[in-house]
């Protein structure tokens, strides 16, 4: 399919490219896409022609090199610049919707020092805000769920779904055989997505947690749903259950520290935990025998399945983050009951684990074949793009979860510390949060670009992690712990809905 447009105008390849990577097809084709982007890349590294004047070429070229690891120049935005590298709003027309967008959506994807994308997001996302009124279907609904969800930090099975049904259904320049080849492809993924669902179900239930441990949440759905975030494919089917698993058994883990154990219960399940030996379940009261038990037989269970591919040695990396957040929890656990507020530094150092994605990273690579010692050896290094991965989810967090968590009495929230520490205002707390937000954005957009230690295919799963709590956490709303208001409607289009053909 793809050779096709090898020979094409640059406009038709990059088009053709966003066009299968918005139906959710693309990895039918990765190494095709990456040939041509690669060639786009280094055939013109001046960008001299009359496409460079197409504000809607110039950002879709420079957001999907940036997307796929190439460092592209803002230089491809000469045109659009003036002499200080400024945004000159007089050579972008607000009339140019189509241009105004792809503006937009490029300017999600800035690193630091781009000033020139940050008068650009400000700039286009005003003009669109004016223009959307008077756009007509399918334009109208693009432009309008764009400026509620930009399409870099969106949740990729979400963002197909919403295109293939809303956008480019209606496209009246569509390809019928592409968008009948998405339909397909997304309803076959969603049978197999369904089967692991009631693999893992299965799992819980059998668990029976909801009976033994009455305080855990229950929310083995919500929790596989975060694994199609993190990875669709049908390649990563024993990775997602993997996930799947680990994320309903951290909240367990979770539950229990934040809700229902006592001190010296705590401090001797952390004990036992880093012990990890199953006769350390004689120290344990009965309830954290339950749990304990259980997260020992499901790391058991990883280095089964992994001994088939010669691979079970790896799970001591997930153990380790295991053992890791468990320190970090008991350590909140005993600032909540003595009523210590820590300087924020001493917060975030300790918080930045409590978070889970140092764990959920690790384990999203159990089940990624392609996974070697050295990829773990990486992530245990906490490297800048993982510790901005762990900030975004810890202060995008902070932020939601404040008001619940000030009600039950907690002091040693990170807003709360920040207060303290700096004289400010909860409001003024909450900016400085989303400013460390912005910048993990920045940090996560660079470490993306290429050269880098580790392969896309990894450093995707740390990106898509991010756009998880972008999406869950919006408008402040805590939707793992309230799914209702915001994981209800994208589960059901991804899980129960199938698309009709």
């Amino acid at each position: 399919m793809l050779l096709a447009i090898s020979g094409k105008k640059l406009v038709e390849k990059l088009n053709f490219i966003d066009v299968i990577e918005r139906l959710g097809i693309a990895y039918h084709y990765e190494k095709e896409i990456d040939d041509i982007l690669y060639r786009i890349y280094n055939e013109n590294s001046k960008f001299e022609g009359d496409e460079y004047n197409d504000l809607c070429i110039c950002a879709l070229q420079f957001r999907l090199l940036r997307q796929h690891g190439y460092n592209i120049s803002l230089k491809i935005f000469s045109k659009f610049q003036d002499g200080n590298g400024k945004f000159k709003e007089s050579h972008a027309s607000a009339d140019d919707v189509l241009g105004l967008l792809s503006l937009y959506e490029a300017s999600h994807v800035r690193t630091h020092g781009e000033d020139f994308l940050e008068d650009a997001l400000v700039f286009s996302t005003t003009h669109l805000e004016s223009a959307t009124p008077h756009l007509n279907p399918p334009l109208k609904e693009q432009v309008t769920h764009a400026l509620e969800q930009s399409l870099h930090k969106g949740i990729p099975r979400v963002e197909t779904r919403f295109f293939i049904s809303s956008i480019y259904e209606k496209d009246e320049l569509k390809s019928d055989m592409l968008l009948r080849f998405a339909k397909l492809d997304f309803n076959l993924l969603q049978m197999l997505h369904k089967q692991e669902l009631v693999e893992v179900s299965t799992w819980w239930k059998d668990l029976d947690f909801v009976t033994t441990l009455p305080y855990a949440r229950d929310r083995v759905v919500e929790c596989y749903f975060w694994t199609l975030g993190v990875y669709f494919e049908p390649q990563y089917s024993q990775a997602r259950v993997m996930l799947a698993k680990t994320i309903a058994i951290i909240s367990i883990v979770d539950d229990t520290f934040d809700s229902y154990g006592i001190v010296k219960e705590l401090n001797t399940y952390t004990d036992a935990i880093q012990r990890w030996d199953i006769s350390e379940i004689d120290r344990l009261p009965d309830y954290m025998k339950i749990s304990y038990k259980a997260l020992l037989d499901l790391y058991k269970d990883y280095e089964n399945e992994l001994s088939n591919d010669g691979r079970s040695h790896v799970v001591y990396h997930a153990k380790e983050r295991m053992k890791e957040i468990v320190r970090n929890y008991n350590v909140e656990s005993k600032w909540f009951i003595e009523g210590y507020m820590p300087p924020v530094s001493e917060y975030l150092s300790n918080a930045l684990a409590t978070s889970t994605y140092y764990l959920l990273t690790t384990t999203s690579y159990l089940g990624m074949k392609s996974a070697t010692e050295n990829d773990f050896e990486w992530l245990s290094r906490n490297p800048k793009i993982l510790k901005a991965n762990a900030t975004l989810c810890r202060v995008i967090d902070d932020i939601a979860t404040y008001e619940v968590e000030k009600s039950r009495g907690q002091i040693a929230t990170g807003i709360e510390c920040y207060k303290r520490d700096y004289g400010v205002s909860t409001e003024e707390a909450m900016v400085k949060f989303r400013e460390m937000a912005e910048i993990a954005w920045k940090d996560l957009n660079e470490g993306i670009l290429r050269p880098n230690h580790v392969s896309m295919e990894f450093l995707t799963r740390i990106l898509n992690l991010v756009r998880l709590i972008e999406v869950i956490y919006k408008h402040n709303e805590d939707g793992y712990t309230h799914p209702e208001k915001v994981l209800k409607p994208h589960i059901v289009s991804l899980l129960v809905d199938s698309i009709k053909i």
